[in-house]
């Protein structure tokens, strides 16, 4: 069981929901999330692009810009350089349709995953430097590619690194960082030293996007941040691939992360991109509201599926294709490689799980996990599922043609790329930031890292205990149609600024069924402590609330809830209110999301 956390912060609930319209439950679910003075409340609630930050803010993009004007003009070879996930393939994306769009001379090459690893090469350089390549343009890679950017200078090539990873860098005998840049012709990072950008959260698409709203006034001779109609449009286009991205690398919604989301998600519904519709097709989601977890748990998944066991080069062709058909026929493929990369990582999450439950590892505050036999592709996701099941930082090992290679996913209370960079004589290659990262290293020194992490982890007992925040104590009763509707207000909701949760004791579970194709959703009828009585419904691990039940109220009461009724199971609960929609009629519903006696 988690711990239970009643969000206590202050403010005048009452007046805020008088000046903007808002229920004061509202108010206080926005406070909560740290929005404070008229003008945050006003964005946050009302927020559009207007409101998004200035791109010449971000260091070096001004000049970065330039030099790629030059380059069109100029018609030197521009090559971009992605990544191999959602948002290096998306801000590859927004590189090439604004370059083109321009009539640069660009083409565009994704490392792939196993074969190249992640980011710039020496391979990857060599080969743009006997294509002719005058000019490399990384995206969501780059910011660690110090000697990689060496070679490039070397050979004569100019190098623009943009990024929104954390900055390399070495720790000074007075305790101080200093960074370590590589020594490209521009570096366009929001995380670097110096960079007045007000906002670092911003994905590896979004840094791509700011810098194409300078070249694209650039290049249509603009003084202003003003663009023609139809570079306007482009850009407007391009927004989906902007908040599809900073959804699927999961970035904090935030300030303009949250703006850019919500807007980008409205363009993914009325692309005229044939990739972006076919991917929603195959998925079945045309003509359905888009939210964040679409983007997050069906069509993002698509596109890392490709780059984990294929080539993302493919998910790129997507959205490249003019052709309706090729883009149907694409955006199949990946669906198909998604379901096959989800039957793989059930096996990996298992093993994973006995390795834990059967060996030392039990005891271990950031657990190192080896699965030799794992595709290296696959750690990340299984890393994040062991995560939340454990709520401790975990790292999935693989074996790779040289030593090991893995990713990590971290919690709150653990940074970890400042812990990797205490010991990071045992890589050959890292990076990320403080939820996440990937690693290289010889396999002997497996050992040693995992010994080190945890006798240097500073995580205390407490520290390990996932804890649900709740918005507000709320009695079931308060709920009416037009609460919920104003809880879209708050949307789109993920990483930063998850779906509101409100508590009720004493609630008693009156009846029940299980429902679905695989009997694994929960539906109840409760009654709160007037005898009012609302419909329930659970889509958590049904297993894990059936065993609660059994130890607090007994077998056979639980065989009762499902039979004739109970009158004796009395529980305190997590929920969120919604509005279930069937055969048209509207209806309050509550969805449970933790329980306690």
């Amino acid at each position: 069981m988690g711990k239970w956390m009643v969000a206590a912060k202050k403010a005048d609930f009452n007046e805020i929901a008088r000046q903007f319209h808002i229920d004061p439950v509202i108010a206080r679910i926005i406070r909560n999330r740290d929005v404070v003075g008229e003008e945050a409340i006003e964005r946050f609630l009302h927020g559009t692009v207007a409101d998004l930050h200035d791109p010449t803010l971000l260091k070096d993009a001004e000049k970065a810009a330039a030099i790629l004007c030059e380059k069109t003009k100029e018609k030197k070879k521009i090559r971009v350089i992605g990544d191999y996930d959602i948002d290096g393939v998306c801000a590859s994306y927004i590189l090439m349709a604004c370059l083109e769009y321009c009539g640069a001379a660009v083409d565009v090459v994704i490392p792939h995953r196993i074969q190249d690893g992640y980011g710039l090469n020496e391979r990857l350089i060599e080969e743009a430097h006997e294509a002719g390549v005058d000019t490399i343009l990384t995206c969501d890679n780059g910011i660690a590619a110090l000697s990689q950017t060496a070679c490039a200078k070397a050979l004569g090539m100019t190098v623009i690194v943009t990024d929104h990873h954390e900055v390399p860098y070495e720790v000074q005998e007075d305790g101080s960082r200093m960074e370590t840049l590589p020594e490209a012709d521009a570096v366009v990072d929001p995380k670097q030293d110096g960079c007045p950008y007000p906002y670092k959260g911003i994905c590896g698409a979004v840094v791509a996007y700011k810098l194409m709203e300078i070249y694209l006034r650039e290049m249509s001779g603009g003084t202003e941040l003003v663009l023609p109609a139809e570079a306007e449009g482009l850009m407007r286009e391009l927004l989906a691939f902007a908040g599809f991205a900073t959804v699927g690398d999961v970035m904090e919604l935030t300030d303009e992360n949250r703006i850019i989301v919500k807007y980008g998600l409205e363009q993914i519904a009325k692309t005229k991109n044939p990739g972006l519709q076919a991917l929603v097709a195959v998925n079945e989601l045309t003509d359905k509201k888009l939210t964040g977890y679409h983007v997050g748990f069906i069509l993002g998944p698509c596109l890392n599926a490709t780059g984990r066991l294929d080539t993302a080069a493919r998910a790129l062709s997507m959205f490249r294709t003019k052709d309706k058909g090729e883009a149907l026929t694409i955006a199949g493929e990946l669906k198909a490689l998604n379901d096959s990369r989800k039957e793989m990582t059930l096996r990996g999450v298992a093993q994973a799980v006995e390795m834990v439950e059967g060996t030392a590892l039990r005891e271990d505050k950031v657990l190192v996990i080896y699965l030799p036999d794992c595709h290296e592709s696959l750690a990340g996701i299984i890393a994040g599922r062991i995560r939340e099941r454990y709520d401790r930082p975990v790292f999935v090992l693989t074996k790779a043609e040289e030593g090991v290679k893995g990713s990590g996913r971290s919690i709150e209370a653990y940074h970890m790329y400042d812990k990797m960079s205490e010991c990071k004589e045992l890589y050959t290659k890292y990076g990320g930031h403080k939820m996440a990262a990937g690693v290289s290293m010889p396999e002997e020194n497996v050992d040693a890292f995992r010994r080190y992490l945890n006798e240097h982890s500073g995580l205390s007992e407490e520290d390990l205990v996932a804890t649900i925040h709740i918005d507000v104590p709320m009695p079931m009763s308060y709920v009416t149609t037009e609460l919920v509707r104003q809880l879209a207000l708050l949307e789109p909701f993920g990483n930063g600024n998850p779906k509101p949760v409100f508590a009720q004791k004493s609630v008693r579970v009156c009846r029940g069924r299980i429902l679905g194709k695989n009997k694994n959703v929960g539906k109840y009828r409760v009654a709160d402590d007037t005898g009012a009585g609302y419909d329930m419904m659970y889509f958590g691990d049904l297993e894990r609330w059936h065993t609660f039940l059994e130890a607090h109220f007994g077998s056979e009461e639980v065989s009762r809830l499902y039979g004739e009724g109970s009158d004796s199971i009395v529980v305190s609960v997590i929920y969120y209110p919604d509005i279930n929609v069937f055969r048209g009629r509207e209806e309050l519903q509550m969805v449970m999301q933790d329980f306690s006696a």
